[in-house]
């Protein structure tokens, strides 16, 4: 057989996976805290446009420590996890939406 027959019986490559971006349809914790963000903070972004991976500090979604305090008393009110102020793994917890959704969903009471 020749390598062009070869390659024709190969299968096609899997459909292309949704943009990393996107945030995905089944992560509700996700979409509820870009809208939490959104609505508290009065950022001039709908809460679907808000890239999950992207950085909560500066190029990112652009908040600020006092922005980041506001969502520390709305997470702690929301979900029961309190985030302090001088913990070692806030930088890890808001890196990013899909980080604080991960520490949320790990350690909520609510």
């Amino acid at each position: 057989m020749s390598e062009k027959a070869s390659l024709k019986q190969q299968p096609a490559p899997p459909a292309e996976a949704p943009p990393a971006d996107a945030l995905p349809a089944d992560d509700g914790l996700q979409r509820e805290l870009a809208s939490l963000f959104v609505q508290a903070l009065n950022l001039e972004v709908a809460a679907e446009d808000i890239d999950p991976n992207a950085p909560l500090y500066g190029s990112g979604l652009g908040l600020d420590s006092i922005d980041i305090l506001e969502v520390a008393l709305l997470v702690s009110k929301q979900y029961g996890v309190q985030l302090r102020a001088d913990s070692q793994e806030n930088q890890q917890i808001f890196r990013s939406l899909r980080h604080l959704a991960d520490y949320i969903a790990a350690q909520r009471t609510k």
